[in-house]
Order: structure tokens, then sequence, then C-alpha cells
């Protein structure tokens, strides 16, 4: 029976273990010695020495291949094929690309039937279908989701929706007050192995994670985030206040009344729900009759939170003359989790460091000396003010004073991504006027505002979801 001294991998407590390829080359030598009766010179310049080089190699290949496929049957660490794998065990397939979502204002006359799919297009000329129908109200107004007709993270900065593209008698404008919900590219390794992790759960009733896991199960739902207050009484969760003995649901995509039956499916009996949007759930089982069961289901589409960047990048020769395109677009794609990282979530921590890699992989030009984050949930200043076209007015002085430079923010996501104080005019800081370097509708007074990106990891609330526009991205040579 033939051997070798050629040593062989192990499988072991932690798993597959190959040998160096400094083992697999003496291993190989000592085969070549015995073959020829010793003697020979170890050398890896000689004939014998390559042959041992090219076989500890080829040995070190399959070890390698081996080794990657034994990792892939672990869910944490499995991609591609065999994470597809995995999931079909759960019944899941991989979620294909997803559309921005945009909450919508639609106007014009009191009882118009706005139907779903409906068409809206963008000042990029990207259309956008209505995902659920309604009717125009006595305030002469109706908000519906609106989702892009071609899938992926395309940016829709507030205001930007604003033209009817399929003509509905008495069916005047539309507008979005707020930037919309980044979609997604097909989803990735991180956010595939989340998914499975809450499918486990989705089967459970009366849990947190069976209530996430059946919302983030319905169609077009990018994210969301479910919390609960134990006590009888009102409490502050993540920067929202909770009703008593309640659960809170924020969601991020979907249709409305998809989301309220998927919570009211998972959620114990008798407990309540908490949040701004309300749907009334019938309970169709087998054996009831009309008039069903009504139950009124409680949860908030989560409020865009718009994030701040700023990068540096040492300068030379070898940046591009479109390194400013090439740096936003990278950083775009890594919030939406394209580049096989997280995507930025609802109720998360943002991380500067998180960003890093994203940059550095355009290139070796790409040489980062500083990167930076902010948000107005970490703002320099807050005031109440109003915005006509770019003139901020400064009614009240808040906390903080108002600096060249910094981004003009509201919680409503009406004022306009890129909206930098570009000069004083009256104020100094506080009470007065100043000069916006983005043109604004007109925005009456409200609370808003101002913050840098000068932090390295920026709170984002329970009830908001992260946003990115290209606007909000500067970039600088050092």
């Amino acid at each position: 029976m033939s051997s070798t001294a050629i040593p062989r991998p192990t499988l072991g407590p932690t798993g597959y273990v190959a040998p160096a390829e400094s083992a697999l080359y003496a291993g190989a030598m000592a085969d070549l010695q015995a073959a020829f009766g010793g003697g020979l010179n170890p050398g890896p310049k000689t004939p014998q020495g390559q042959f041992a080089t090219s076989l500890a190699a080829l040995v070190g290949n399959i070890n390698d291949l081996f080794l990657f496929y034994v990792s892939q049957t672990d869910p944490a660490y499995a991609q591609g094929r065999m994470q597809d794998a995995i999931g079909r065990i759960y019944f899941l397939e991989r979620r294909p690309a997803q559309p921005t979502v945009v909450q919508a204002v639609c106007i014009g006359l009191e009882g118009v039937a706005i139907p779903a799919g409906a068409l809206a297009r963008a000042d990029d000329d990207n259309l956008y279908i209505c995902q659920q129908s309604g009717t125009i109200g006595p305030s002469g107004a109706i908000t519906l989701p609106f989702a892009c007709a071609t899938p992926g993270p395309i940016a829709c900065p507030a205001g930007s929706l604003s033209t009817i593209y399929q003509a509905i008698p008495g069916w005047d404008t539309i507008t979005n007050p707020q930037d919309g919900v980044l979609g997604a590219a097909v989803e990735g390794r991180a956010d595939f192995e989340i998914r499975r992790r809450q499918s486990v759960a989705l089967n459970a009733l009366g849990s947190l994670p069976a209530v996430r896991g059946a919302v983030l199960s319905v169609d077009g739902v990018l994210d969301a985030f479910v919390v609960q207050n134990d006590s009888n009484f009102p409490a502050t969760i993540g920067g929202y206040t909770l009703s008593g003995s309640s659960i809170y649901v924020s969601v991020a995509g979907g249709e409305a009344d998809a989301v309220a039956r998927a919570i009211w499916t998972r959620k114990m009996p008798g407990c309540a729900t908490s949040g701004s949007t309300t749907v009334t759930v019938l309970d169709t089982a087998s054996g009831y009759s009309p008039p069903y069961p009504a139950y009124e289901v409680h949860f908030d589409f989560a409020r865009p939170l718009p994030v701040l960047f700023a990068v540096e990048i040492k300068n030379s020769a070898l940046v591009p003359a479109d390194a400013t395109q090439q740096v936003r677009a990278a950083l775009i794609g890594a919030f939406a989790g394209e580049d096989g990282g997280p995507r930025a979530r609802i109720g998360a921590e943002l991380l500067a460091s998180r960003y890093y890699d994203p940059v550095q992989a355009l290139g070796p030009w790409a040489r980062i000396v500083s990167l930076r984050i902010g948000a107005s949930t970490a703002p320099a200043a807050t005031f109440v003010g109003a915005i006509d076209g770019t003139a901020l007015q400064v009614a009240g002085a808040g906390d903080g004073a108002l600096e060249v430079g910094q981004t003009i923010l509201d919680d409503n996501g009406l004022v306009l991504p890129g909206s930098r104080v570009a000069s004083f005019a009256t104020g100094a800081g506080g009470t007065g006027t100043y000069t916006l370097t983005t043109l604004n509708r007109a925005i009456a007074g409200r609370r808003l505002y101002a913050a840098r990106p000068d932090q390295f990891r920026v709170p984002v609330g329970i009830d908001q979801v992260p946003s990115l526009s290209a606007a909000d991205i500067v970039v600088t040579l050092v």
C-alpha cells in the first residue's frame, strides 16, 4: 500500500484545519528523496525542488478549496450559491432588486380616485408607480406610496417627484415632502442572513422577532424595527414615545394593509399597537361571516433621516476628474448595502468607519484623509426658522449657533438636500437672516436644525430610516 509524507488536513473541534504549505513542501520533498534513494539536493531552484513546490501548491489549492466549501456550510459565512441553498431550507429565496419607495402627496378635487398603478415622473425622468389606491379627501390631498419603476438605490430627493405622467381628471399635482427611502440592489449576503435568522421566528406568535419576521416578509418592505413597552405607562424608547403595554412597528416600504395584517397575525391578543398610521384589519377566518370582526392596527412608516458625509481625499496626480462622482456613488451604494455589507437601518447607530472600505476600493488614488458623518440627531444648533427660496429667517434662537457651511435640516424632509448656510445677512449666529446655497420652496416657521458632518457616529431613531442624497456628500481634495 502506497504512503506519502505529505501531511493531511484534519477535522477537529475547531473545524477544518489545513497544513501549512511549508509542511506540504517538506512532505513532497521527503517523498522524492524516498523514491530516488536519498541524496537529492532540496534547493527550490533544482528540478526536484521545483517539482516539490508545484506539488505543494497543487495540494494547497485543493485544501483551500475544501476549506472554503466547509466554511460555506455555516450560515454566518455562506455566500452566493451556497447561501441560496441554505435559504431554501427555510423556504426563502434571495430578494431581487427593490425599488426606491416614496410617500407622495396627491392634490386635487375631493372624491377623485387615484388607482394603484397610476404613474408620476421625477425630475431625473424616472417613473414612479402608485402602490395603493386612494381617494382625495376633504382637505384636497391624500398621501400614497409610490415605487420607482426601475429597481435599485435610486435617490428621490424631497420635491423631485413633481410631474403627473398619466393624467387623471381632478388630480392636479403631486409632490414628495420627504426624500424617498432608497431601494436596494439584489439582496446582499448580510441582509439575506439577517432575514434568514428572522424567518426562524416567523412561525412563532407573540414575540417581537415573530412580528418583525412577518413584516420583513411583506413584499416591498426594505426594513422594519419592532419594540415593546412592558409598562402600563407611556415610555420613550429610541427617541419615540410608546403608549403603555403596546408594541411599536416602524417600517420602510411596503403597502399599509399588508404591513398591518402581518402585525396583527403575529402579535399577542390584547396587545395594543402604537403609531400614527392606522389600518383596520378584518378577521376573515373560517367560521365568520360579514360583518367580520374588525381591529385597528397602528404603526409608522419611518421618517427619512438625511445623513451628511464629509470626505477628504489626499490630492495627487492619480485623482481622476470625476473623483467626487465616484466617491458619492460608492457611498450611496454602501449605504444601500450594495458592497455586501449591511445597509443603513432603522434604529441603528451609523459609524463613519463602515464607509472607509467602499471609498478606498475605488483605487489607489482614493487615499482618505478623513471621513465623517452627521445628521439632525447630532445637531450643532436647533432653532425656529422659515425658508423662502435661498433666504433663511431665524425667528427664535435655540441651542448652539449658526455658522457658514452648516447644513439646514428639518423633521419632515421639507428642506431640500444640500441646503447649506452660504453667508450671514442680518444674522450673526442667532436671530436674523441668512443665505442658503439651495433654492427651496416656501417653508413656514418650524423647528430646524443646523448640522455638520463632523461626527464618527450618528444615532438613528426607531421611527427614522436613514436616507442619503448626493448633494449631502461633500468631497474635498486636500
